[in-house]
């Protein structure tokens, strides 16, 4: 089974900002195999187990705050059995311009602290991640840009990259992550 992660922080106020691209993605996903995503009394997370092509897959959007996504990542993987070849996250990344992608087998956290939280409670790194572009402001600081709803101006572009980055994962879990990123990360 692959366990697909979308990080982002729960909670109304937080809907349509840079740091919950890769909540949207979850539900982007969700949507294309027309199932629910329910919240877990096992997990501290919203769920749903479904097919993705051929593969089984939990589609997952954890419970806890961004920063704190590696808890119950972690939590996730031990309990269900998931090894690191089968584990998907999917984040923002503010040093990739608005609409880009990039898929990774491994790697730091970049500065991510939800990234980071996931590394640091598994105690490994090698697992992939889908990184979608958020781009900076010059007018805000980091916190106020991930936080805040993207300009309207941008909003098009951010539902087209939601989207590729759905896409990706289907082709990533059909045909592995070197195809995708072979695909994907030259789009953008």
């Amino acid at each position: 089974m692959k366990l697909i992660v979308g990080l982002g922080n729960p909670g109304k106020e937080y809907v349509h900002t840079p740091h919950n691209v890769g909540f949207e993605v979850i539900d982007a996903l969700a949507e294309r195999c027309d199932c629910t995503l329910r919240r877990s009394f096992r997990f501290q997370a919203s769920l749903t187990r479904t097919m993705l092509g051929e593969e089984k897959a939990m589609l997952v959007k954890p419970g806890a705050y961004m920063n704190q996504s590696g808890p119950v990542v972690a939590a996730m993987t031990c309990k269900l059995g998931i090894s690191p070849t089968d584990l998907l996250v999917i984040l923002d990344d503010a040093d990739l311009p608005v609409g880009r992608l990039r898929i990774r087998t491994s790697g730091s956290g970049g500065g991510h602290k939800g990234l980071l939280s996931i590394i640091d409670n598994l105690g490994y790194n090698q697992f992939t991640r889908l990184r979608l572009g958020i781009g900076r402001r010059e007018d805000a600081s980091l916190v106020a840009h991930v936080l805040t709803p993207f300009a309207t101006d941008l909003r098009d572009n951010v539902r087209m990259m939601i989207g590729a980055a759905a896409d990706a994962v289907q082709y990533l879990v059909a045909h592995g992550t070197e195809a995708a990123m072979n695909k994907f990360n030259t789009q953008g």
